[in-house]
């Protein structure tokens, strides 16, 4: 994929058409911008109405910031043969509307949870205030995969619209930002491959609820997502007062807000890792009642509770488990 990007055709927050998607974003007002950009559609548009915003003058997204920062992240997994030339386009694009440029490579092998490795390795190479361009079809493809893995009401708000900026407009629309500014954008063969979960959600389940309900269920889960999003929000707040690795306060808090203390819990002591299941948060809460002392709870960490207090224990490193046997 190769393209030579018209300085003309640069993402201008006066176009009618580029304004009205800019309304419907969520960019932060201040700061520098770090942008995962892939080259396909959706992390192109992302790209464009950052740059646009970055110049508006309307008060509706970002304030007027001439020169504000931006940088885009290209991230090579090294899964295909031509991996290495697919950041090329972006970083083409990244100085024709001059903003900044960082490629990045990550070694992951095909196999088992591809998609959730790729994730994280991505997420240890990126500045942690990086933004992605999901739309509000991927939150619809979240929700679903979310109910699916057994998520408690807080999951249903599934991508955070702060490191998610463009979740208010459709997959549809990243296409058409696209031909408007000229651009190809990189269409990556493994979004068509069912092995993985998400694209089933996408080429079959969300279709087919789409035919039994005679309506597009993208902004029902949208909707879904937000108002649940909402509602964690309020008991975040409520759950910042409460500690965590206190037994007595966890069991006697009302089990939503007991629920999201430990998520808080969780990924204060595990780098971020994804939430457990709702299985794995019940043996949570279990330990923390009194019913059992400890428990497993997912990717090798353990809950421990000793003189009242809850302690999260990491996996051993294979190093330290190969020296004691």
């Amino acid at each position: 994929m190769t393209f030579k990007a018209d300085p003309a055709l640069r993402p201008d927050p006066a176009d009618p058409f580029i304004a009205k998607l800019l309304d419907l974003c969520t960019f932060a007002v201040t700061g520098t911008l770090h942008l995962a950009v892939s080259g396909g559609a959706d992390s192109l548009t992302l790209m464009a109405l950052a740059v646009a915003a970055r110049t508006t003058t309307t008060g509706a997204t970002i304030d007027s910031q001439p020169g504000r920062e931006i940088t885009a992240h290209h991230v090579d997994h090294g899964l295909r043969p031509a991996s290495a030339t697919e950041a090329n386009p972006v970083r083409e694009l990244a100085l024709a509307w001059e903003i900044g440029f960082e490629s990045h490579q990550v070694d992951v092998s095909d196999g088992p949870n591809l998609e959730e490795r790729c994730r994280m390795a991505r997420r240890q190479i990126l500045p942690p205030s990086t933004l992605y361009g999901h739309t509000a079809d991927d939150q619809a493809e979240t929700v679903l995969l979310r109910i699916l893995r057994g998520t408690g009401p807080s999951g249903l708000a599934a991508m955070d619209p702060s490191t998610h900026p463009i979740l208010g407009i459709r997959r549809s629309d990243t296409l058409r930002v696209c031909g408007h500014l000229g651009i190809v954008a990189f269409s990556d063969p493994s979004n068509t491959d069912l092995r993985f979960t998400r694209n089933r959600v996408r080429h079959e389940l969300l279709p087919l609820m789409c035919d039994i309900s005679d309506r597009d269920p993208v902004p029902l889960l949208s909707r879904l997502a937000e108002q649940a999003g909402a509602q964690r929000e309020i008991l975040e707040e409520l759950a910042a007062e409460l500690d965590p690795t206190d037994a007595t306060a966890v069991r006697e808090a009302p089990g939503a807000l007991a629920r999201v203390a430990l998520v808080k819990f969780w990924q204060s002591e595990t780098g971020g890792l994804p939430v457990p299941d709702a299985g794995a948060m019940q043996r949570m809460l279990e330990v923390a009642s009194g019913t059992s002392v400890a428990t497993d709870v997912c990717r090798g960490w353990r809950l421990h509770r000793s003189s009242g207090q809850l302690r999260l224990v990491g996996p051993e490193p294979a190093g330290n488990v190969e020296a004691r046997e």
